[in-house]
């Protein structure tokens, strides 16, 4: 079943970008692990915490990729230290993905009892109200020229 494009209306230019990030939000969505919470602690101010038992710092990276968090887990198999008579802590490698808003700026990452807490702020933009000149065209004297817009 294909997916109907969202921002397909003639009114809406320049938004292929979130179509992408729509689509790798579907992917990445369907695999619950490591559960997450995200609350929101203060008027501008966001948390993600993640269920992380048993990765250690070292087993743990967050980046941003382009307007991506991304936070990687993967922990160093010791089967050759350890004889197990029952398996049910398995390590496992993790990709969690969330896609960041404009604006959004991460202030810190802390693990603690085996959560790892993200911390976000969430700054609002002033509005931006810019006049554009209209020039006249038709004359013999004049010619289009190309307006600088900053």
């Amino acid at each position: 079943m294909s997916r109907v494009p969202v921002f397909n209306s003639p009114l809406l230019l320049g938004f292929d970008h979130f179509e992408q990030m729509l689509d790798r939000i579907a992917k990445t969505s369907s695999d619950g692990y490591p559960p997450y919470n995200i609350e929101q602690v203060g008027e501008e101010q966001l948390r993600i915490t993640l269920a992380v038992a048993g990765f250690t710092m070292d087993d743990l990276e967050v980046t941003i990729e382009d307007n991506q968090l991304v936070v990687r887990g993967r922990q160093v198999d010791d089967d050759d230290r350890h004889v197990y008579l029952h398996r049910g802590i398995a390590a496992r490698q993790f990709q969690r993905s969330f896609v960041l808003a404009e604006g959004i700026e991460v202030d810190a990452a802390r693990l603690q009892d085996g959560l790892l807490h993200i911390e976000l702020t969430r700054s609002l933009p002033e509005p931006q109200v810019r006049k554009i000149k209209i020039e006249k065209v038709g004359d013999e004297n004049s010619k289009p020229q190309m307006i600088d817009v900053e």
